[in-house]
């Protein structure tokens, strides 16, 4: 997933300016370089440092770059949707009516400070009359259905050795902060998130009426009773394994490990009217999950589901329940001001129902002109992929041609989806922002629930058209570039030259995305989707032995504190990264621009493919935030994420003169050459 920034520069087709060329625009990679870096010794910094000298970070951010820029029009575009749908005659059960009904519920600040708490009474008295284990599981069903995290994480998607198959599995979680480390590290950083995280809880209680003692009791147990939580859980590395986590077993067998859950219940209550098999991800977390249910008192569970409840409706409620909130998130962002209100609403509303949004969002802001020159630019890296593959020393003919079958089948999705989603029986009114909410997450959850027992429909796409993300799905084998990427904030489309699209777009999402299918995780599934090892043994191993050489390069760097990046959990991004910019930059080989050969702005096309590639992670960020990264994302910093890459790959050491006892060099033989 290309996870911060934006792949494609489509400010013509989703941002229209004007119809002539503006020639007096500064250049935009020239304008951004900080001169006083060599690039050397900083790539990062000399590509970026211009504009980062010059754009202080928003109070109300906990970092700060192009994506952001990009996200501002977006959310301009999105908010005069909400308004226009206020001001349009709305048939009952449109999807301006629901749009509407949503904006003006979630804008009224006044009826929610006056609602307090009182949205989710009937929640609480509900936990509030647990009396055993067995009532514990039966409120989570309600609760999970409702959105709310707790106990464990449930889902349906496909099943990893069978793509055709819709399966229900089961990971852990249920911790209130981001994963498990954040209960066992004791360096500073991570203490004063803790003690953030204690504070919040006691808020908490206080709001549900508890007095100070009682409130400070409950916090204390309630933290313990998460820290056993983790204690059980994996670490973010050991999640990269597929095999190890998966566990595929009929619901008797799901039973054994877990003599407080009647597994049976729980599926009903959530749905399921028959379920054959559960696969499970970590076995031991729910052994412990079971063990903790009957051995820590019903009043600490009590507790611990109250809690959950408020944190996950937070955001939707009173100033008091999200104060509180964002008092504890600042230790994890360090953003020192809420983000304002409208952005928040209109983040609410991509959640309950960014499809039905992305309906009208297509039609006034991308077109089948950008539709397909993205989609044409993705066939140009499939072709400079195969080449690639085709000049691997390593692999040998028998895995070549595998490859170059799932390679030819990775289904691309462009702009948006061909087939819309539904949402006729999602029901949206004026009754209050929470249960708006409410029903959007039960719609959902019913949604994804009856997919089990159905054909899989590989047409679905996981996000939304107007989303500044993209992503890679080993089951399905397919890349999906939604339209809200397409940007650059300022400048159209016909104003960047081939050089700055194929480094920002080519390299550093389309490449990125397809080199994913063939990470580490990724390579382990087949053209059909399926976790099948279809590499011989010696390829196997010279993969691993490769791989480690890209393990090794980021576990050195040291972003914040003392933090090392996770070199192992971080290797598929890291693989794509390279990967990404080699066949992007194979592609831009072929093209006039670089043939010709031509410099503008007095950088030439090479210079300006490397510096495109760092425009795709122009970004800032404060140091909360960069530790909670660190220590929980898959995705090394914007920073490592340019400087990393580019030193094994030679072209950048032409470009940009790099010599022996520059700090950015790097010995041949410690470049990781893989893809």
């Amino acid at each position: 997933m290309k996870h911060i920034l934006a792949i494609a520069l489509l400010a013509s087709c989703l941002f229209a300016c004007k119809n002539n060329t503006n020639t007096s625009k500064a250049d935009l990679l020239a304008s951004d370089i900080d001169s006083t870096v060599k690039p050397g010794t900083d790539f990062f910094e000399y590509a970026n440092g211009g504009w980062i000298k010059r754009t202080p970070l928003p109070e109300s951010e906990s970092g700060w770059g192009i994506g952001n820029l990009v996200q501002d029009e977006i959310y301009s575009r999105l908010k005069k949707i909400n308004e226009d749908a206020i001001q349009s005659k709305n048939a009952d059960g449109s999807i301006s009516q629901k749009i509407s009904d949503f904006w003006q519920t979630a804008m009224d600040t006044v009826a929610l400070d006056k609602a307090g708490l009182n949205p989710l009474k009937e929640d609480l008295d509900r936990i509030n009359s647990i009396k055993a284990p067995a009532d514990i599981i039966t409120e989570a069903a309600d609760l999970k259905k409702k959105g709310v995290n707790c106990l464990f994480s449930d889902y349906v998607s496909q099943d990893d050795k069978n793509s055709e198959m819709m399966a229900f599995k089961l990971d852990q979680g249920g911790l209130g902060m981001p994963n498990r480390e954040y209960y066992f590290r004791t360096d500073a950083r991570t203490i004063k998130v803790q003690e953030a995280y204690k504070q919040y809880l006691t808020k908490t209680y206080r709001q549900l009426g508890d007095d100070e003692a009682a409130a400070k009791l409950h916090a204390a147990s309630v933290y313990a009773l998460e820290a056993k939580l983790a204690s059980a859980s994996r670490k973010l590395e050991d999640l990269r394994d597929p095999y190890k986590n998966y566990n595929k077993m009929d619901l008797p067998g799901v039973n054994k490990l877990t003599a407080a859950i009647n597994w049976n219940d729980f599926t009903k209550n959530i749905g399921i009217a028959k379920l054959d098999s559960v696969i499970v991800g970590q076995p031991e977390f729910y052994t412990a999950l079971s063990r903790e249910l009957t051995t820590s008192g019903i009043d600490d569970w009590k507790n611990y589901l109250r809690f959950h409840l408020v944190m996950s409706y937070a955001g939707f409620m009173d100033k008091t329940s999200f104060d509180n909130y964002f008092e504890y998130r600042k230790s994890l962002s360090g953003a020192k001001e809420p983000r304002l209100r409208w952005k928040r609403v209109l983040d609410a509303e991509e959640g309950a129902m960014g499809e039905a949004l992305g309906q009208l969002f297509v039609k006034e802001y991308f077109n089948e002109t950008a539709k397909k020159r993205y989609s044409d630019m993705v066939e140009a890296i499939r072709e400079a992929f195969k080449e690639r593959i085709a000049k691997l020393s390593w692999m040998s003919e028998s895995t070549k041609q595998k490859a170059y079958s799932k390679l030819a089948k990775i289904e691309k999705k462009v702009g948006y989806p061909d087939k819309w989603k539904d949402f006729s029986a999602l029901r949206i009114d004026r009754s209050s922002f929470v249960a708006n909410i409410q029903r959007a997450n039960v719609w959902w959850h019913n949604y994804n629930i009856n997919k089990l027992g159905k054909p899989v429909d590989r047409t679905e796409w996981d996000m939304t058209p107007q989303t500044y993300n993209a992503y890679y799905n080993a089951s399905n084998n397919e890349i999906v570039l939604p339209a809200g990427q397409m940007a650059v904030p300022g400048f159209r489309d016909e104003e960047l030259d081939d050089a700055l699209v194929y480094g920002y777009t080519g390299a550093s999402t389309i490449g990125h995305e397809m080199t994913h299918g063939f990470d580490d995780q990724g390579r382990q599934f087949n053209e059909k989707g399926n976790l099948i090892n279809w590499w011989t043994t010696k390829d196997s191993a010279e993969f691993a032995r490769r791989a480690a050489f890209i393990i090794r390069q980021f576990s050195e760097f040291n972003p914040v504190d003392t933090l090392h990046i996770n070199g192992n959990a971080t290797q598929g991004e890291n693989i794509a990264d390279l990967g990404g910019l080699l066949i992007g930059l194979d592609a831009f080989k072929k093209t006039e621009a670089f043939k010709k050969n031509e410099k503008i702005a007095g950088l030439t096309p090479l210079q300006r493919f490397f510096l495109g590639y760092a425009l795709g992670w122009l970004y800032q960020e404060r140091k909360e935030r960069l530790a909670s990264q660190v220590m929980t994302d898959v995705h090394a910093p914007a920073k490592e994420r340019v400087n990393g890459p580019v030193v094994n790959i030679p072209e950048f050491y032409d470009a940009f003169g790099v010599k022996p006892g520059d700090k950015m060099y790097r010995a041949d033989s410690l470049r990781v050459n893989i893809w």
